[in-house]
């Protein structure tokens, strides 16, 4: 099992396979799925802050995909995209655009995510 803390979102646990939009699902974390996870939107990028070498290597396509995001850092990944390989702990931050995405898809959320330390 891996362990995820989405910083001020909480934590899950998780099996060796699961992506990380899978486990934010797990925890209730406000992470955007536009595309329903198939790689074609960027509404689930996340900064992977510690255990990126528990994650699957980023493919072309998700490097493509990514160009199309916002404020894209060495640590960005999309959440559909990275699925855990390794046992392990990992940290990661939700973007402000996969926050605002995440509240377009769900209105009634709105406002209701404030993050937590």
């Amino acid at each position: 099992m891996a362990k995820i803390k989405f910083i001020g979102y909480g934590e899950a646990e998780v099996p060796v396979g699961a992506s990380i939009l899978e486990a934010a699902q797990k925890v209730g974390a406000p992470e955007g799925y536009a595309c329903g996870g198939v790689c074609a939107c960027s509404t689930c990028h996340v900064y992977v802050h510690k255990g990126s070498e528990l994650l699957s290597e980023m493919e072309d396509e998700e490097n493509d995909i990514l160009d199309k995001a916002f404020d894209v850092r060495a640590s960005s990944r999309l959440g559909c995209q990275s699925k855990i390989e390794k046992d392990g702990d990992l940290e990661v931050e939700i973007t402000v655009e996969s926050l605002q995405a995440f509240e377009n898809e769900h209105p009634e959320a709105r406002g209701k995510f404030v993050k937590r330390r």
